[in-house]
């Protein structure tokens, strides 16, 4: 007999995508003025960053929760397995972006910061962006385990 909570992981993956996307939205366009495109570049080019930066924070969250579904999640997630499954998850999304952002920034140009950005010593990778894969994904998964309340609900 399939425990209490089964089935719920698609509510609750449904859930942490629709967090997700608006969560990385809003954040993109609250911390543009600590990146240099916010003074230096067009309308157009922001709308575009905003939206081509949202789309990146999609995938990376997909990919960071499946990669932790695989590694330790179970069926009746998020029920089941849920704090195992969130700490990878925000693991993932942190360890890409501290590296996405070194490279991005250090290494290829394709962005930069504005002075005013606050960095973490030694690796020089922005605070914000950083934050960003803490709190979003926490947020996100948040949602997500309430599934398992309003599943309990119905039942």
């Amino acid at each position: 007999m399939p425990s209490q909570g089964h089935g719920d992981w698609l509510s609750g993956f449904r859930r942490y995508l629709a967090v997700t996307a608006i969560g990385h939205f809003a954040w993109e366009i609250i911390q543009l003025p600590l990146y240099t495109i916010w003074n230096e570049g067009t309308m157009r080019e922001i709308a575009f960053a905003v939206i081509h930066c949202t789309g990146g924070d999609m995938l990376i969250a997909l990919a960071s929760l499946v990669g932790a579904m695989i590694i330790v999640g179970k069926p009746d997630w998020p029920s089941v397995r849920f704090f195992e499954v969130a700490a990878v998850t925000i693991f993932f999304g942190v360890a890409y972006t501290v590296y996405s952002e070194w490279f991005n920034v250090s290494v290829r140009g394709s962005w930069a910061y504005d002075p005013s950005m606050p960095t973490i010593p030694l690796i020089g990778t922005g605070l914000t962006p950083t934050l960003q894969w803490i709190v979003i994904p926490a947020a996100a998964l948040a949602a997500a385990r309430r599934t398992r309340s309003h599943a309990s609900e119905r039942s």
